[in-house]
Parts: C-alpha cells; sequence; structure tokens
C-alpha cells in the first residue's frame, strides 16, 4: 500500500507545557500547526507510524532502525519527567526493511543502537500525537539519520515506501527535525546570513512539495545555518517518489533564534514525473562525466588505482601514459619526482576519504599518489571503506606537497596559500591549505593540534608550512 501521508515537523523541548512554563506561547502558530497536523495524522488511520530524527542515533556511513520490541522516553533531560511516551515497535515492517537493505547492499539495518530511550526528536512530535490520540494506537518504526549523500537518504525513503507496499502496511511518515539555527543574534547560536537564506528556501521547497529542489541545497550553506532536519526530510521525499502530492505549509517561526517549520503532505495517487532521484542521478552522472574529462594526469592516475583495488583487489599496474614529472625512466641512476602527496575523496559534495604523506615514502611520484588514493578509500579511520557502488560518484584532488619550512609565529601563516604542520615530540598534525570553512591561522593550527592529539594548552609546539600544487 502507498505511504498514506506525511508531515514534516520541528523538535524543540520549549514547545511542551512542562518544559516552556509559559515560553511556548511566544511560539503558539507552531503549536497550532503541529496539532493541526497530527490530527492529520490521526484521521488517516495509519497503521504504522514512521519517524525520523536526527537525534537519534547516527553514524556517518549507516542507518540506525531501532530494535527491539518497545521503546519509552521522556524530557526529563530538560526537567520535565512527566512528559513522557512509550510505543510498540513493529517488528514486521522492521525486518523486511531490513531485508530489502540487505538484499540491495545498502548501510541501513538494526546495528549499533547506542540507546534505547526515545530521543527529544521523538518523543516532542509523538506528545502532539499522543494528545491528537491517545494511547497511541499505532505501531512505530524510528530510523536516524547518517553523513551518507542526501541520495542515500532519498533511497532509504524509497525502500520503507516497499516494505510498507510488500506489506500492504499503511504507513504515515512523521520527518522530525528544525531548520536553521543561526537566525538571531540574541539566540542560543547566534546569527549567521546562511540562517534565514536557508529558512526561506527550505519552507518554499516543502510549501511546494518541490522535492528534487532538496538535492540543490549547497552542503556548506546548510552547514552555515546549522540545519537539523534537511536529511530527514529527504528521507520523507523519498518515502513519496513517484507519488503527486498536496503539500502545506502551515507555519514558520523563529522567536528564539531556530527556525520551525510545520507542512503537511497528503499523496494523490502516483506521478511517474515525479522520480526525483533518477533525476539528481542524472544530474550527477553527466557532471562527474565532465569532470572525468577534464581531469589532469595527477588525477586519473589516483581514480584508475583506487578503483582497480576497489573493483578487483588488485594494485594498479602503472600506465605508460603518465606526465613526465610523476614518474620517468632511470637516467644516469635518477628516479622519478619523488614528493609527499595527498589525495582527497568527495562524495556529493561531503568529504568521503583523506589520506597523504608529508614526505616521499615511495621510489616516485606516481607510486606516491596510488598508494595514497587506496589508503584514502580504505584506511581513513574516519569512514568505512569505498564500496563499488559509490565509485561512480566521487570526485578526487591530488595535493602534492612542497618542501615544509620552519616559521616563528602563525603570522607567517597564509591559509589560502600554505598549509600547517604542528608538531610536539612524537605526535605531528598537517592541514592542507585552501579549506572551506577554514579562513584564519588561528583555526588551522587549532585543526592540526587536534588532528595530533595537542591540546591548546601544550606550549614548545612546533610549527612548519608548506605549499601544494593542486591538481583536480
Amino acid at each position: 500500500m502507498p505511504i498514506i501521508g506525511a508531515v514534516m515537523v520541528p523538535h524543540p523541548p520549549i514547545i511542551i507545557p512542562a518544559v516552556g512554563k509559559g515560553e511556548e506561547r511566544k511560539i503558539r502558530k507552531t503549536t497550532e500547526a503541529y496539532q493541526e497536523a497530527m490530527r492529520f495524522a490521526s484521521s488517516l488511520h495509519p497503521d504504522t507510524i514512521v519517524i525520523t530524527s536526527p537525534h537519534h542515533t547516527m553514524y556517518a556511513d549507516y542507518f540506525n532502525i531501532s530494535s527491539g520490541p518497545k521503546a519509552a522516553g521522556d524530557l526529563s533531560q530538560f526537567r520535565a519527567p512527566g512528559a513522557r511516551v512509550e510505543i510498540r515497535y513493529d517488528a514486521g515492517l522492521r525486518k523486511e526493511l531490513c531485508d530489502l537493505a540487505e538484499q540491495a547492499d545498502f548501510p541501513a539495518g538494526t546495528l549499533g543502537e547506542r540507546a534505547k530511550s526515545l530521543d527529544h526528536g521523538t518523543v516532542v512530535p509523538l506528545l502532539f500525537l499522543q494528545e491528537a490520540c491517545p494511547g497511541l494506537p499505532f505501531q512505530f518504526l524510528r530510523i536516524g539519520l547518517s553523513g551518507l549523500p542526501l541520495t542515500d537518504h532519498y533511497r532509504l525513503g524509497q525502500l520503507i515506501r516497499e516494505a510498507s507496499d510488500r506489506l500492504d502496511r499503511r504507513v504515515f511518515l512523521i520527518a522530525s527535525g528544525d531548520l536553521s539555527h543561526k537566525l538571531r543574534e540574541d539566540g542560543p547560536y547566534g546569527f549567521d546570513p546562511a540562517g534565514p537564506k536557508y529558512d526561506e528556501k527550505i519552507m518554499k521547497t516543502m510549501g511546494e512539495g518541490d522535492f528534487g529542489t532538496l538535492f540543490d541545497f549547497d552542503p556548506s550553506l546548510c552547514e552555515q545555518a546549522a540545519e537539523c532536519g534537511h536529511r530527514s526530510f529527504v528521507i520523507m521525499a523519498g518515502a513519496l517518489d513517484r507519488t503527486a502530492v498536496k503539500a502545506a505549509a502551515l507555519s514558520h517561526e523563529d522567536i528564539f533564534g531556530v527556525g520551525y517549520g510545520v507542512c503537511l503532505f497528503q499523496p494523490l495517487g502516483p506521478d511517474p514525473a515525479r522520480n526525483f532521484l533518477d533525476q539528481e542521478e542524472t544530474k550527477e552522472a553527466a557532471a562527474l562525466a565532465q569532470r572525468k574529462a577534464s581531469e589532469d594526469g595527477y588525477v586519473r592516475l589516483a581514480r584508475k588505482a583506487l578503483e582497480a583495488y576497489v573493483r578487483r583487489g588488485e594494485r594498479l599496474e602503472m600506465p605508460g601514459d603518465l606526465p613526465e614529472d610523476l614518474t620517468e625512466e632511470e637516467r644516469a641512476g635518477l628516479t622519478g619526482r619523488r614528493a609527499g602527496a595527498f589525495v582527497s575523496l568527495h562524495e556529493s559534495g561531503r568529504l568521503r576519504g583523506c589520506i597523504g604523506t608529508i614526505g616521499p615514502t615511495r621510489a616516485s611520484l606516481a607510486e606516491e599518489i596510488c598508494e595514497n588514493a587506496v589508503s584514502a578509500a580504505t584506511r581513513d579511520p574516519r569512514f568505512s571503506p569505498v564500496k563499488v557502488r559509490e565509485l561512480d560518484r566521487l570526485e578526487y584532488s591530488v595535493d602534492v606537497l612542497g618542501e615544509p619550512e620552519p616559521i616563528s609565529s602563525k603570522n607567517d601563516l597564509d591559509p589560502s596559500k600554505y598549509g600547517v604542520i604542528v608538531t610536539k615530540g612524537g605526535r605531528r598534525g598537517l592541514l592542507l591549505p585552501d579549506l572551506a570553512g577554514v579562513d584564519t591561522p588561528d583555526q588551522q593550527i587549532a585543526i592540526a593540534r587536534e588532528k595530533a592529539n595537542i591540546s591548546k594548552w601544550e606550549r614548545g609546539v612546533k610549527l612548519q608550512r608548506f605549499q601544494v600544487v593542486r591538481h583536480v
């Protein structure tokens, strides 16, 4: 059975009277819209309600689906233990969803749940639903977000839809998520111009049901705006793939410096033209094909090395058409150029891996690049190994490092021109130059210290700077 409806709602604990103690009256429009949204949910008599929350267990490369027969949660961390809900999980739908994910080699399942109790991103919406429908006579599925690309969040929504179809479940989705947290100077998170820009764009997108536009949000805009619901909304959109939708924006407020938006979505029937993931993947494929065509020899080498290893488990046999400065035939006892190099991988605008060497460790720069490309894909401790299904979406850059030189202070740094190396004893941290969001020497040094596990209080730290030639 198709998804029967969905809502997009925020989760500010202050909206609950036991927490707000009168302050909730300042966002009365949000409260009234919330109540209308949950009356809408209740009126459709769902069998199961799927709720996605940014405050549930979250991994960089995996979607957690809550396990167990039931769960409960309250707002005791906000001094309101009496604001409590208890739910029963739909074990059948959960198993079907997990089975579909396994068959598709998709990273979702019940592994690694950190806390069984319900998070406030789940509790707040369910308190409103409980008000609309006392006793919560539904089954539930709670799902966390991930650091994976938006296309994977959409794909998860499609799997939810497929699982509900197979079991003939009447499924309703609650996409829990606040908007920007950077809307006011006097708010708890301060102000950033990206905040109101994000809120205006997301409310227009969701209010018009224009789900394809969700992919067009610049990742840096989302990060600077400090939103927390975007990926939750994308999962919901995926569950409504190829479906005509009547959308209604019920409210948008930012009284406390955080954006609270409420929208509801009523499916109207099949609409093959609303195949937004297919459209996005077609655009991505065209952009990547163009990018690949313009890659220089350094990047082509990194890509070939990585793909040979991930697809076939083989080390690349060195191609014969490499630029001369990557590897030259031995002449008079000399080998090709040697240097340190970093290989960085990005997927849909997000870092997917970055490994490199400060100085040469291989016989030639070509070998250095090949080894570090494989390491970036398989040995970066921040990420799981790259899978075959990701290869066509990866963007590469190769930074060839110049010789580091000692400097006496941060005044000798320029983040757009120089990278920095911070050393204390046997600990050493490196940060490349010209990185998005790193605008000052203080930021550079702080990040390099953190990478080396050198606290900001430790003295006697040695600084070096270096330049790179970046290949894309």
